[in-house]
C-alpha cells in the first residue's frame, strides 16, 4: 500500500467516518491519544453498563443491544486491556438480558420499536447464538473480567463447540477469538485442530471484488492468530493483494453489507477501511513508515 493509497484512506475517513471512528484512525495510525477514543465510546454507553445509541450503524435506536456492546468491547480491545469497571458493567447488563441457557441474541426485542435495519427490526427469533457469546466471552477472557455471567457464557461457548456439526464465517470468527483468549489452552488447541477443517471451509480464499463474502483475512487478521495456519501463505498474499485491490478512487473500502440506509452505509464504510489498513499493517503492506498505536499496559 504507497503513501498516496494511505492519503486516499485518511481523506476518507475525515470525510465519512463518525467522530469515534475518526478517532481510531488517529490512534491506529497516527500516534494518536486513546482518550478521545475512550470519551466517544463513552457517549454510547448506558446506564445499564451496556452499549447503544447507534454504536452498531445497523442499530439506531438509543437503547443497549448485545450487538452494539460486542463492537465497544473491540473497540476497547484495539486500546489494551478493557477497564474492569466497564467490563463488570458490561456483564452485569449481560446478565439482566442473557437467555436461560447462558448465551446471547445479537438483538432483544425492543429493537422492533426504534429505529433499525430491516432484518434486525422485522426478526422474530432472539434466540442464544454462538457467535456473539463467543466473542463477547472471549474477549472477557483475554482483559481478564472475572464475572458469573463470563464464566456461564463460557460453558455455553464449550458446549455448542463441541457439538457442531457445520458453521458459517460470523460464528466461525467468534468461535476462534474465544479458542484463541480462553484459558484452558490444551482444550482449546484441541478443539481448534478437531474443528479446523469446518472453519477453513467456510472462508473464500479466491478473492471476489462483489458480494458479501468473507475472506480469510477477515477471520485471521494478523499473523499470529489461531487460524493463520488454517491458510497457505500464497492464499493469504492473494487476499492481501486483493484488499490493496479493492481500495475505491476515494480511499474507502465497499462494506459489503446490504444497503438500508445511507448513513449506516458510511459508517460501515469508515470502520471496514480502517480494519482493512489494519490487516494491510499488521501483514506488512502498508509502504508508509506509520507511528504504531500507544496500546495501554
Amino acid at each position: 500500500m504507497t503513501w498516496d493509497s494511505y492519503l486516499a484512506a485518511d481523506h476518507f475517513v475525515m470525510r465519512s467516518a463518525r467522530l469515534v471512528d475518526r478517532h481510531r484512525f488517529a490512534y491506529h495510525f497516527q500516534a494518536g491519544p486513546d482518550q478521545p477514543v475512550r470519551a466517544a465510546l463513552a457517549a454510547h454507553r448506558n446506564l445499564d453498563g451496556g452499549y447503544g445509541n447507534a454504536l452498531d450503524p445497523d442499530l439506531r435506536g438509543h437503547a443497549s443491544q448485545p450487538a452494539a456492546t460486542e463492537i465497544a468491547l473491540q473497540y476497547l480491545d484495539e486500546l489494551g486491556p478493557i477497564p474492569e469497571d466497564i467490563g463488570l458493567g458490561v456483564c452485569r447488563y449481560l446478565t439482566s438480558i442473557s437467555n436461560d441457557d447462558g448465551g446471547l441474541p445479537p438483538v432483544l426485542p425492543n429493537v422492533r420499536y426504534t429505529e433499525a435495519a430491516p432484518w434486525y427490526q422485522k426478526t422474530d427469533d432472539f434466540d442464544s447464538r454462538l457467535d456473539i457469546t463467543a466473542m463477547i466471552t472471549g474477549l472477557l477472557h483475554k482483559s481478564n473480567i472475572t464475572h458469573p455471567w463470563r464464566d456461564r457464557a463460557t460453558a455455553y461457548c464449550w458446549k455448542h463447540i463441541d457439538s457442531l456439526n457445520w458453521t458459517d464465517p460470523h460464528e466461525a470468527i467468534g468461535i476462534c477469538a474465544f479458542l484463541q483468549y480462553v484459558p484452558d489452552r490444551a482444550r482449546a488447541v484441541s478443539t481448534m485442530n478437531h474443528i479446523a477443517h469446518m472453519i477453513r471451509a467456510v472462508f473464500d480464499v479466491h478473492p471476489r471484488t462483489t458480494g458479501h463474502v468473507h475472506t480469510p483475512l477477515d477471520l485471521a487478521c494478523h499473523p499470529d492468530h489461531i487460524a493463520r495456519p488454517l491458510f497457505s501463505d500464497a492464499e493469504i498474499e492473494r487476499n492481501l493483494e486483493a484488499f490493496e485491490n479493492q481500495q475505491r478512487a476515494d480511499g474507502g473500502w465497499e462494506a459489503c453489507w446490504d444497503h438500508w440506509d445511507t448513513t449506516a452505509t458510511l459508517e460501515r464504510e469508515g470502520m471496514r477501511t480502517i480494519q482493512r489498513l489494519r490487516i494491510l499493517r499488521t501483514y506488512s503492506r502498508v509502504q508508509p513508515d506509520l507511528p504504531s498505536p500507544r496500546r495501554a499496559d
